[in-house]
């Protein structure tokens, strides 16, 4: 049968189903008298509470985790009575997979949990939409991609097809603006988008490496907060970087015509590219080829994009169907020291059992989702790929007691991947039985690897697990705790350390524990250096930067060899890392056979190098007299701006004496006193410091790119806040060219917005460790 007719078979079958008069709360199994309570950690009682439980018109909690649960459960479990074949009951299926995840051994991705069994009914964390080379292609993205947003997803582009900017336009006689103008548009319009009202999605921005734009694209990101709501990668060809083993030029190719726009030095670019990612962690790398040679059904063209991580390459218009097997709930205790701990330390049998309900479930997700285009239903329908990872891999080495840093470890993860993997298509296979093969099979391309045929394109993926961990009490993904220890502040500025239980239990078990050492790990975050503990503590007990770089690397390589899609990694590295450190980070990740990498060095945002330095001879007074403040003349002149910004208009009155700024006066009409008075109070700050001597960039760059809940869009750009509203006023005026965003001291850096606790970058993503925040939706 041909996949069309298959396809409209099946959504004929599903229409039925699905049209029972019926709304989605009223087709759900009402909660067994028996089903257990859910035993959650504290943080996870948080979080549930914060972003996952249903509300009510008015805010109030309508469920707590055992209704959640329940609710995720039997909704999943209903798509099982669509097929006949079915071994399973609804009741029994739901069942299990309510112990499945309350037992915490598998999570689905966050809108799963949140949204099904709802009538909105969006389960999908991520989307890929093509970007084409016209107006009316590139504003139907954004209307799309505000679509998923408003549902809770993310989406990644690629803006290849645009042509390169002063390019001519046939239709109008006029010239192209390129990739990075509308770029700008894209993330313009993600900052108007808040996901359920609290945060904006997130997005990943592609550019291939012989795009003519590809310079400006690597340079996007040297003003700190510019794009703010992109991750950055470059799409490099294996024809590139032969050219940079080689040292030899390459060419630039006009994506509209596909002609030749000019060469560059492969290794410079490169270079380049080495550079912006030790000055602030952007552009990432993706290798385009090797994504390709993989993508399962190249009969529907090519993968151009991947989702803002960076672990699921999607062709236009596929959506990401995630979850995750919590590895640390198979540790068996006891044989920590044998030989070979994981032999008969891992609870194989029960892993295997567990994959295979999982497969199920996120099969059974794509048939339960909603999704916000009908594009999107046909495309995820027609190939089925799910994107099955692990997180808990640091708990179970610490269990284990086997060093993340070490041969054993990565072999362990060569072998941990490989039977995901194996069971996982094996689990998919035996759907493809009950249900037949996803609709798009391409049978002779599966035939050639000796593979299928499956229910699904593809199965395991490596993804971000931060808040997911969260809720599971287990470490991220894949990655090495980033601290073993931390300090979470809470109400009435109460200080909570908490400590990670495997490494307290093992500090008991050496009888090297106490509150000073619990005290000292949570303000080091490590015990790298303690050598009053025991040598094979501190040897598996590492955490992130005790690590050096080529383990990260080493490790995303072990897992990536066993995983159909991508595998989310962040090669965190210290501050004093050299360039040298991530031109062989990159260059491993090329030979080890990883389809991208990410890095970031410790506190790059906060020492990265200006790069639009003012260069200029200070004006007088600017240098000197700093500290000794001028009195005010009786008599001033100036003048005052309407400036918009989210809390209303400000009216910014800018005094001035021999041309230069003396005073300033921000005023906002109609706002709450609370508005006015921080308003006056910048403004009274600012002329302080004018009058003291200090110089309008230093005060520029220190307010310009401050952060704030109502962001306005302008002719000029971007106005953040009232602070960010003020600096644009005065560079606009008194300044020549751009004065980038402060970066501050690495007591300044980047800070969680609801919680204050300074942020971590894993697995591609700023998180908060203390309360779950993302920026990545």
């Amino acid at each position: 049968m041909p996949v069309g007719a298959v396809f409209d078979k099946m959504n004929k079958i599903k229409q039925l189903k699905d049209t029972n008069g019926m709304n989605m709360a009223e087709r759900l199994l009402p909660a067994p008298a028996d089903l257990p309570d859910v035993a959650l950690n504290p943080n996870a009682a948080v979080v549930l509470a914060k972003r996952y439980y249903r509300k009510g018109a008015s805010g109030e909690q309508l469920e707590d985790a055992r209704d959640m649960f329940w609710r995720v459960a039997s909704a999943i479990a209903a798509e099982e009575t669509k097929y006949e074949a079915s071994t399973w009951k609804h009741e029994d299926l739901a069942r299990e997979f309510y112990d499945l995840m309350t037992g915490w051994r598998f999570l689905p991705n966050s809108p799963t949990l949140m949204n099904a069994g709802t009538d909105l009914g969006q389960l999908s964390a991520c989307f890929v939409l093509p970007v084409g080379d016209s107006i009316e292609e590139i504003f139907d993205a954004v209307k799309h991609a505000a679509m998923i947003h408003k549902s809770g997803g993310g989406t990644g582009f690629s803006f290849s097809r645009l042509r390169p900017k002063e390019s001519r336009v046939g239709s109008t006689g006029g010239v192209a603006s390129g990739p990075i103008s509308f770029l700008r548009i894209f993330n313009t319009a993600t900052e108007q988008i808040k996901q359920g009202g609290t945060r904006r999605g997130a997005n990943m921005g592609i550019l291939r490496i012989d795009h003519p734009d590809i310079m400006d694209f690597i340079r996007a990101k040297e003003r700190d907060g510019e794009f703010n709501n992109f991750n950055l990668s470059v799409a490099l060809t294996e024809a590139f970087m032969q050219a940079v083993e080689n040292d030899e030029d390459y060419p630039l190719i006009a994506p509209h015509s596909g002609l030749e726009k000019g060469r560059l030095k492969a290794r410079e670019v490169f270079e380049l590219l080495v550079r912006k990612a030790w000055e602030s962690g952007d552009p990432g790398i993706v290798f385009i080829d090797r994504i390709n040679r993989d993508n399962p059904t190249p009969d529907q063209g090519e993968i151009e994009s991947t989702n803002p991580c960076g672990e699921q390459p999607l062709l236009p218009y596929e959506a990401c169907n995630l979850g995750s097997v919590n590895l640390s709930a198979f540790f068996i205790p006891g044989h920590e020291n044998d030989p070979n701990p994981a032999d008969k330390g891992v609870d194989w049998k029960a892993l295997k059992r567990v994959i295979h309900l999982g497969v199920r479930f996120l099969d059974n997700v794509i048939d339960a989702s909603r999704f916000p285009l009908e594009r999107i239903t046909e495309r995820v329908h027609q190939n089925r790929k799910i994107g099955l990872g692990v997180m808990g891999w640091a708990d179970l080495l610490f269990q284990l007691r086997i060093a993340y840093d070490s041969p054993e470890a990565l072999h362990l993860g060569e072998r941990m991947m490989a039977f995901v993997r194996d069971e996982g298509r094996a689990a998919s296979k035996q759907l493809a039985k009950e249900r037949g093969p996803f609709p798009a099979y391409p049978a002779s391309t599966f035939a050639e690897r000796d593979l299928g045929p499956y229910r699904n394109a593809t199965v395991t993926t490596i993804a971000p697990t931060g808040t997911l961990s969260i809720l599971a009490g287990c470490s991220s993904g894949i990655e090495p705790l980033f601290a073993l220890s931390f300090a979470r502040h809470v109400m009435d500025g109460e200080r909570l350390v908490e400590v990670n239980p495997h490494f307290e239990a093992a500090a008991r078990a050496e009888g090297c524990h106490s509150p000073r050492l619990m005290e000292t790990v949570a303000s080091k975050g490590s015990i790298h250096g303690m050598d009053h503990l025991p040598e094979a503590m501190r040897r598996v007990f590492v955490t992130a930067m005790d690590i050096e770089p080529v383990w990260h690397l080493k490790m995303q390589a072990a897992f990536q060899q066993y995983t159909d899609n991508a595998v989310s990694k962040t090669v965190n590295l210290p501050n004093n890392a050299t360039i040298e450190d991530i031109r062989n980070i990159y260059w491993m990740a090329y030979e080890e056979g990883c389809k991208g990498v990410t890095v970031y060095r410790d506190g790059c945002k906060s020492v990265q190098v200006l790069c639009t330095g003012d260069g200029e001879k200070k004006a007088e007074g600017e240098a000197e007299g700093k500290g000794v403040v001028r009195q005010r003349p009786d008599v001033v002149y100036g003048f005052t701006q309407k400036v918009p910004t989210g809390l209303g208009a400000m009216y910014l009155t800018v005094n001035e004496t021999d041309g230069k700024p003396f005073e300033v006066f921000a005023t906002i009409g109609k706002s709450g006193r609370s508005i006015t008075a921080k308003a006056e109070a910048i403004g009274r700050l600012v002329s302080l410091a004018l009058r003291s001597g200090v110089g309008v960039r230093d005060i520029v760059t220190q307010l310009k790119g401050i952060g704030g809940e109502h962001p306005v869009f302008q002719k000029k750009g971007l106005l953040l806040s009232i602070p960010d509203a003020i600096a644009w006023v005065l560079e606009t005026r008194y300044l020549q060219g751009s004065v980038p965003v402060h970066g501050g001291s690495d007591l300044e850096r980047q800070r969680c917005p609801e919680c204050g606790s300074e942020l971590v970058f894993q697995e591609g993503c700023h998180i908060c460790p203390a309360c779950s925040f993302t920026k990545c939706g």
